[in-house]
Order: C-alpha cells, then sequence, then structure tokens
C-alpha cells in the first residue's frame, strides 16, 4: 500500500473513541484505522485517557434493573443494524474488516448503480444521521465540481484522485467542510474506489446533478 499521508483529525478521533460520532462516520472512521497504524495508535492514546477520565468519576448509584435494562437496549440497537464498529487491522480482498461486515462481503458483493459519467455508487444501511456510500469512479474521471452544507469524509480505498486540496491515495482521508469547493478527478491507472460519508446533501455548482441529487441521495 502506498504511504498514507492524510490522516483523521483529532476531534474526529476523539469522537469516535467517546462514540459521539453519526453510525456512517464511525464506519468510514473504523475502516481508515484499519488501514493506518499511525491513527489506530493516536485511537488508543484517546481511549486511554477516555479510561482514565472515567476512572476519576465518583460512583454513581443504580438500581438493580441497571443491568438488564442495559442489555435491553444493547439488543434493541443490534437489531435496529446499529452495529459497534470496531477496527480490525487484519484483512482479506480489498475492503478492511469493518466495511466488509457492512457490504457483506468484499468488492465482488457490492450492488453498483449508474450516476453518470461512467461513475457508480452503492448506498450503505446506516442511522439516518449521515449517509454512506461506496463510489467507483473511472481512471481519468472527474466527477462534478461541488461545496458541502456539512462535513464529508472521503476514504481512498483504491487507486487515487486530485483536487484543488492535493492528491490522496490508496488509505488517504479527505475531510471536506462547508469552506471547500472541489472536483475530485480520479488518476490515470487505476479505477478510484472510494468510501464516503456525508452528515448534509452535498452543494452543487452545475443544475443537472442538481436535478439528478434527490434521486441519487447524494
Amino acid at each position: 500500500m502506498n504511504e498514507i499521508k492524510h490522516h483523521l483529525t483529532d476531534a474526529l478521533l476523539m469522537g469516535y473513541s467517546a462514540g459521539t460520532l453519526p453510525e456512517g462516520f464511525n464506519l468510514v472512521v473504523a475502516t481508515h484505522i484499519s488501514m493506518c497504524d499511525e491513527c489506530r495508535a493516536r485511537m488508543y492514546e484517546f481511549d486511554t485517557v477516555g479510561g482514565a477520565v472515567m476512572d476519576a468519576e465518583a460512583p454513581a448509584n443504580v438500581s438493580d434493573e441497571s443491568l438488564a435494562a442495559t442489555l435491553e437496549m444493547i439488543a434493541a440497537d443490534q437489531d435496529a443494524g446499529h452495529e459497534d464498529i470496531a477496527p480490525r487491522p487484519a484483512r482479506t480482498g480489498l475492503f478492511p474488516s469493518p466495511l466488509q461486515d457492512y457490504v457483506g462481503g468484499d468488492l465482488d458483493a457490492v450492488k453498483w448503480r449508474k450516476v453518470g459519467g461512467g461513475v457508480r455508487q452503492a448506498l450503505l444501511k446506516t442511522d439516518a444521521s449521515a449517509s454512506v456510500r461506496l463510489l467507483h469512479i473511472p481512471a481519468g474521471t472527474a466527477v462534478p465540481d461541488h461545496g458541502h452544507r456539512g462535513t464529508e469524509l472521503t476514504l481512498v480505498l483504491q487507486g487515487a484522485f486530485k483536487d484543488e486540496e492535493d492528491r490522496f491515495g490508496a488509505g488517504d482521508i479527505e475531510v471536506a467542510t462547508e469552506e471547500l469547493d472541489h472536483q475530485p478527478v480520479a488518476e490515470d491507472g487505476l479505477d478510484c474506489i472510494c468510501l464516503a460519508a456525508t452528515d448534509a446533501p452535498l452543494r452543487f455548482n452545475s443544475w443537472i446533478p442538481r436535478i439528478a441529487q434527490p434521486f441519487l441521495r447524494i
């Protein structure tokens, strides 16, 4: 794998460690951590700090029914499809283990849908707090230029793309906020496959993508 140059922010790692991120962001973060030794080590540091803070807190009084109620809540969350997304470095195939769990396999298990210009996407099922999709962008192809109404996390799984900010190769993650307008272009060579999560609709700068946006759920 190429050297990873673009990493997660401290805020994202702290949110993942504390369990406060949307489910879709959790999936992207866990997938990146599975690919990135540096971010995995930083995440464990935040876990350690969080554990120390909890140890320093005064014990709280709880009722005898608390354990049973907690187990019921965990079971209900699992039944609703909300999984504990843990980074696991070991993998076979293109997708790291957290992503394989959501896809139900590797690349050959993905149900792609054409979105125009040769680009394909596959929406992954998560809660409504953020939408998550796999993107397959043919080599040399540009996606429509756009801005952001919230935060978009884009993790490269295969190939690479360039935009107004930098070049992003396999394992790199781009954290795009409302300040960024860009037009990612997949590099020549391998087709670019990305995992992307957004907590708000994109802001397209041309009218054709804006018309298609409600149907593509981007």
